[in-house]
C-alpha cells in the first residue's frame, strides 16, 4: 500500500484491501509511515466478517530507521497492532538499514547498534506473541551478517527485485537462500522509474507472446519461480485479478534462464542500492 494516489485515501485503501482479500489475495504489505494502518485494518476486519479467515491473511508492516532502537520499537509495534485492530502482526520488518542523510533518529547510536537493538526488541515481541516473525527490508548481505546470532532468526528480506538487478543483489539473494531467509520482491514490475522500460523489453515480450500472457505476468511468474513472494501494488480491480492469475501457468527452465540473464545486458535501469549504507 504505497506510492500511488489510492494508497493515501482512507476509503480507497479500505476498498482495495477488502476487494483484494475477497478476490483471494492474502499478503498485505504496508508501512506505518504511509499512515494507512487504520484503513487497512478496516478492510481486513470487513473481509473477516465476510468469511475470510484471519489465519489465512499475512500482514506485513515496517518500522522506519528513524524509529529504530529498543524502546522505540517496543512502543511503536504496540501502536501498529492497535491501529490495525489485530491481535498480532505476522511480520514486522526493519524498513532500511539506516536513516537517509539529514534525517533524525530516535536511536542516538551508530547504525549497526540501532539495528541490533531493534532486532532485540522484535525478538521479544515475537516471544510475547504480538508479532509472529521479524525481518528486514533493503538489507544487503553485509547488513544481514551484522545480525547473525542476535535475537530471533531473520524470517524475510524484502528487496527491489526484477530480472534487471545488479550482480551484488544476486549475492544477497544467494546469502538469504543459504541462511533460510525468505525473500519478497517489491516493485517486481520495475516500479515507477523502470516499469515502462521493462514492459518494452524485447526478450520479455517474445516470452510473453509464447505463453499468450502479458509481460507483467511473465515478470511476476519469474519471481515466484525464483521463490520470491511478490507485492505488485494496485488499486485496480482488473490488475488485481490478473496478478492473482499467475499461478495458472509455469515458465520452462529454458525461459527462466533466459530471463535470469537479462541482468547482464540491462542498461538504464534504476536500482535501490543499499550497499553503501552504514
Amino acid at each position: 500500500m504505497c506510492c500511488r494516489p489510492t494508497a493515501y485515501d482512507d476509503e480507497l485503501i479500505y476498498r482495495t484491501i477488502l476487494w483484494f482479500l475477497l478476490f483471494g489475495g492474502r499478503h498485505i504489505d504496508e508501512v506505518h509511515n504511509y499512515m494507512n494502518h487504520v484503513a487497512i485494518g478496516r478492510g481486513i476486519a470487513d473481509a473477516i466478517r465476510r468469511g475470510v479467515k484471519r489465519e489465512e491473511i499475512f500482514v506485513t508492516t515496517k518500522i522506519f530507521p528513524s524509529h529504530f532502537g529498543y524502546e522505540s520499537t517496543m512502543k511503536n509495534v504496540e501502536v501498529y497492532v492497535k491501529e490495525l485492530g489485530l491481535d498480532y502482526i505476522d511480520l514486522v520488518l526493519m524498513h532500511f538499514p539506516a536513516t537517509f542523510p539529514f534525517m533524525t533518529s530516535l536511536c542516538n547510536k551508530d547504525a549497526m547498534q540501532c539495528r541490533r537493538e531493534t532486532l532485540k526488541a522484535l525478538s521479544e515481541l515475537r516471544a510475547s506473541g504480538l508479532i509472529r516473525n521479524a525481518g528486514v527490508s533493503n538489507f544487503a548481505m553485509k547488513h544481514l551478517k551484522d545480525l547473525e546470532g542476535i535475537g530471533a532468526p531473520i524470517a524475510n528480506n524484502q528487496i527491489q527485485f526484477t530480472p534487471f538487478e545488479l550482480e551484488h543483489v544476486m549475492e544477497t539473494v544467494a546469502y538469504c537462500a543459504e541462511h533460510n531467509i525468505t525473500m519478497t520482491a517489491y516493485s517486481p514490475l520495475g516500479g515507477i522509474m523502470d516499469q515502462d522500460k521493462a514492459m518494452a523489453d524485447e526478450v520479455l515480450n517474445q516470452i510473453a507472446a509464447k505463453y499468450d500472457k502479458r509481460v507483467s505476468h511473465i515478470m511476476l511468474r519469474w519471481a515466484t519461480q525464483r521463490c520470491f513472494a511478490v507485492i505488485p501494488g494496485t488499486g485496480n480491480l482488473d490488475h488485481m485479478r490478473e496478478n492473482l492469475s499467475i499461478f495458472g501457468f509455469e515458465l520452462s527452465d529454458d525461459d527462466m534462464q533466459t530471463i535470469n540473464e537479462l541482468k547482464y545486458r540491462a542498461k538504464g535501469f534504476v536500482h535501490t542500492d543499499v550497499c553503501k549504507s552504514e
